[in-house]
């Protein structure tokens, strides 16, 4: 039966084969119990784990967090397994938090974060290095599209078209970092600059002792008015549980760092950089 105890909801969609490729490892260590349906979405249930199976994309997965309290589950944190699709088609593992700092594009609300999981997704990203055998590139993503949930969240992906969606092995790698994904006590931060793959922020979590929740790419900043900065800082830093800022200078002007800094400032938030940061 389902515990009272708070619960990990891990979410697979049915759509997705990914996904499903992950459930499918995470069955087969066998210990999950079958806890039937609710007419659209089937749970099963192993220790703390609750593992949800839902017919649509996960995007569109809005408040699953409170669909799985009708089934007697109380949610503390989710982690959906997916796809990752890229134009580039190039091979890659990521791990990223959700939530949309404007339009809403694909799911969620506009202008609203889903808290982050900086402490296990930052772990999940440097394990999956360490695991990592397929060649594939392994990364952070910045913080996108939905769904929007109420409790901590993340996405745990394999990337980045239809000839890699289907891999099992790195299907398999994945379902071993879900199982085995803990906390530290490093400083959780929100990572400010860079570009969609934040390759700054992926470089620092593997050499120093911080963990990453929200981050705000150079393109969410572009052509921003400082409300507009100030607004998706204060949610990037409350949806991350900090105060703690780390800027990647070197990806932009020195004119735009100053008043990023400013900003940042005028918050009464904290920047840091790595020589603030013990080696791991």
């Amino acid at each position: 039966m389902i515990s009272a105890e708070m619960s990990r909801l891990l979410v697979c969609s049915e759509q997705d084969v990914s996904s499903v490729n992950m459930r499918a490892r995470l069955l087969g260590e066998g210990g999950w119990e079958d806890q039937g349906s609710d007419g659209e979405n089937s749970y099963r249930v192993r220790g703390d784990d609750v593992l949800l199976s839902a017919p649509s994309l996960h995007i569109h997965a809005e408040n699953i967090d409170s669909v799985a309290k009708k089934f007697g589950i109380t949610v503390n944190n989710i982690v959906f397994m997916s796809k990752h699709k890229a134009a580039s088609a190039i091979p890659t593992l990521t791990v990223h938090p959700i939530g949309n700092y404007k339009k809403a594009d694909f799911g969620g609300k506009a202008e609203t974060l889903v808290k982050s999981m900086p402490g296990f997704m930052t772990d999940s990203l440097r394990k999956i290095v360490s695991a990592n055998d397929t060649g594939y590139g392994v990364s952070f993503e910045v913080t996108h599209h939905g769904p929007y949930v109420d409790v901590p969240t993340m996405f745990i992906e394999i990337g980045s078209d239809e000839s890699h969606w289907g891999d099992v092995h790195a299907a398999e790698i994945l379902a071993n970092v879900i199982d085995n994904m803990e906390e530290n006590d490093y400083p959780a931060v929100v990572g400010i600059g860079g570009g969609h793959y934040a390759p700054r922020f992926t470089e620092i979590s593997l050499r120093y002792k911080i963990n990453f929740g929200h981050m705000i790419p150079n393109y969410q900043i572009e052509n921003s008015s400082d409300s507009e900065v100030i607004r998706m800082i204060r949610s990037a830093t409350e949806a991350t549980s900090t105060k703690v800022v780390y800027i990647h200078r070197k990806s932009m002007r020195k004119s735009e760092v100053i008043r990023i800094r400013d900003l940042i400032d005028s918050e009464g938030l904290e920047t840091i950089s790595s020589k603030d940061l013990d080696l791991v």
